[in-house]
């Protein structure tokens, strides 16, 4: 989005994950909601989708030159909504919950 819907955003954010991450967290929420679903299949179509959106032809999947890319892979959440936080002037961040 940071590339073609909002180019001239102040401030860009790349949040990614590894296909492993990401396929664990989407087997662990299908399994949540009683859907059956294999681990290798997940990842196989999460790798394939990545991918595809990384080689398509208009606006490929990619960072924008000026963005602060945000690995999630292994954090909390907790951190991750941190790191984001901190990509934004102290004047515009949301006030910390005590």
């Amino acid at each position: 989005m940071g590339t073609v819907i909002f180019p001239d955003a102040p401030y860009k954010v790349f949040l990614t994950a590894s296909a492993e991450e990401r396929a664990q967290r989407r087997y662990k929420q299908l399994k949540e909601k009683g859907v059956s679903v294999n681990l290798a299949g997940l990842l196989h179509e999460i790798a394939a989708r990545d991918e595809r959106d990384a080689g398509r032809a208009v606006a490929p999947l990619k960072p924008a030159e000026d963005a602060v890319i945000v690995d999630s892979t292994g954090t909390p959440i907790t951190e991750v909504i941190e790191r984001v936080l901190a990509v934004l002037p102290e004047k515009l961040r949301p006030p910390r919950q005590a």
